[in-house]
């Protein structure tokens, strides 16, 4: 099942927390209204920018993948790719690769996931703007 396509405002709250961790929140909402949440932390592991995503969402999965960052001439770039556990009531979702490309004061986001035994295929994309 394929999810149809939607509008939705984002934000991404991350936080440097002077430990070889970043933690972040994001929050989305449809017609004023709050959509999603999740939370959760890119830890460092090397210093060839090697990094491992641990999130948590409320709607019954958890996210433990590992990624990189990188720079792409001015641009930083993170890329993870996780396994995902769910609960027994959650829509099953087994991987969520997500991009982020920060360019200045402006961060692009896409999220590819693979769900209820459907194809990995792209879920959401968003632009933001540092406010």
């Amino acid at each position: 099942m394929t999810p149809r396509p939607f509008d939705y405002l984002d934000s991404w709250e991350i936080v440097d927390v002077g430990k070889p961790f970043l933690s972040f929140v994001e929050k989305t909402s449809r017609d004023g209204t709050p959509a999603h949440t999740e939370s959760g932390y890119l830890r460092f592991v090397d210093d060839d920018g090697g990094l491992e995503i641990v999130a948590a969402l409320p709607t019954g999965q958890t996210e433990l993948g590992t990624g990189l960052a990188c720079t792409d001439g001015d641009d930083m770039v993170v890329t993870t790719d996780a396994e995902v556990h769910n609960t027994g009531t959650a829509k099953q979702v087994s991987r969520i690769v997500r991009r982020f490309r920060l360019s200045g004061d402006v961060l692009t986001y896409e999220m590819d996931m693979e769900w209820s035994g459907g194809p990995y295929e792209q879920h959401l994309t968003s632009t933001l703007h540092r406010g």
